[in-house]
């Protein structure tokens, strides 16, 4: 079960003005004895109310940040909280090394590639078991922290798996969309990250190269980045089929994913020129370590 603060009308970066107890408080963190309790410490040590909250034993250095990220509207989930795949780093462990290495790469990103008018970016990887999905996913939550509006597209067609990392009900989704059996309506909000969107893969379809060569794919893309801010899609490993290079040429950019020591030198320099056959800029190359 997610807890939710009512945040007002905050926009993202500006700082609420509720005080730190009444927060605690509204979480369930502490009761008013206790910030009665902590007041006096305060007062008495001359500490700040947070650090008077630990000193006693109340609440924790992650209590603190949550509560932070709350005055920051910065949304960021505990462990224990919401329904989605521990795998959701960024969701669940914002304040470690890793997430801050995929901050990096979203700030390279949005220099690179989004702050020149691309809303698109296709993350590929050379091999399955590579990361690319997981990657895709932390990166889309991170880039709907700033405040902007971020649509998630799972376009693997033929393994999905954004779904189950979001827990998500709505089981139709792009294929559908593509088979002109659905419309746009079928995206889903994430009730967790409030700029966040996602639509699925959808019903698993026979003939996935096909239905991403379509022009409704193209049409779609068009509606979508009308919509968002920045869309980052999933796509099926490209040694596998070319799904990948048709939706690399929809995004006109793409992001390559590959692992230390699993990835062939040969099968990434396939992969490289099977893209800049679309005539996509590949805008950087990302090896994963694990």
């Amino acid at each position: 079960m997610e807890t939710n603060i009512n945040t007002g009308s905050s926009t993202a970066g500006q700082p609420k003005q509720s005080p730190i107890g009444g927060l605690l408080v509204e979480l369930g963190k502490i009761s008013q004895n206790d910030v009665e309790r902590i007041v006096k410490v305060q007062q008495d040590k001359g500490m700040r109310f947070g650090d008077a909250a630990i000193y006693l034993g109340l609440i924790t250095e992650a209590d603190i940040n949550l509560v932070l990220s709350i005055q920051f509207n910065y949304p960021y989930l505990q462990v224990g909280n919401g329904n989605y795949s521990q795998e959701l780093v960024a969701a669940y462990a914002p304040f470690t090394p890793q997430v801050e290495s995929l901050r990096t790469l979203r700030t390279q990103l949005m220099k690179k590639w989004f702050s020149e008018g691309n809303k698109a970016l296709a993350i590929v990887s050379v091999n399955p078991g590579e990361g690319g999905t997981n990657l895709t996913a932390n990166l889309a939550i991170l880039f709907s922290q700033l405040g902007i509006r971020t649509l998630l597209l799972d376009a693997n067609l033929r393994e999905p798996h954004q779904h189950e990392l979001f827990n998500l009900t709505e089981k139709r989704g792009l294929s559908d969309i593509l088979a002109a059996r659905n419309d746009k309506s079928l995206i889903s909000n994430i009730e967790a990250f409030p700029n966040l969107s996602i639509l699925g893969a959808g019903t698993l379809a026979p003939n996935p190269q096909e239905l991403l060569n379509r022009a409704t794919f193209a049409n779609f893309m068009t509606q979508a980045m009308a919509l968002y801010d920045v869309i980052l899609v999933d796509t099926s490993p490209a040694v596998d089929s070319a799904d990948a290079q048709a939706i690399v040429a929809r995004c006109g950019g793409a992001l390559l994913v590959s692992r230390l020591d699993h990835t062939k030198m040969s099968d990434l320099a396939a992969v490289k020129a099977q893209i800049s056959v679309t005539g996509a800029q590949i805008v950087g190359a990302v090896i994963n370590d694990f």
